[in-house]
């Protein structure tokens, strides 16, 4: 059985009270796929910048789930061919 790797990256960058996170998938197999998400601050709250890496990743994280599912859904619409009957 072969063991694969697939890697993540997370970037991250904060512009004001807004952080926006960028995640990206690189396989051997596909092109890089990348999700982004974004997190704001209410300006009442205090400054954690912690919290917003957070939400924005995990929305970048998500953001790419989705998209890496729909990668996979056209893989299988070009490869299954038309059924036959």
């Amino acid at each position: 059985m072969e063991a694969k790797q697939w890697t993540v990256q997370i970037y991250i960058t904060e512009e004001g009270d807004e952080t926006l996170a960028r995640a990206v998938l690189n396989t051997r197999d596909t092109s890089a796929v990348t999700g982004r998400g974004t997190a704001r601050r209410n300006p009442v709250d205090r400054r954690i910048p912690e919290i917003g890496d957070e939400l924005a990743a995990s929305r970048a994280l998500e953001d790419l789930a989705i998209r890496l599912h729909d990668v996979a859904s056209d893989d299988i619409v070009q490869l299954a061919g038309p059924v036959e009957r």
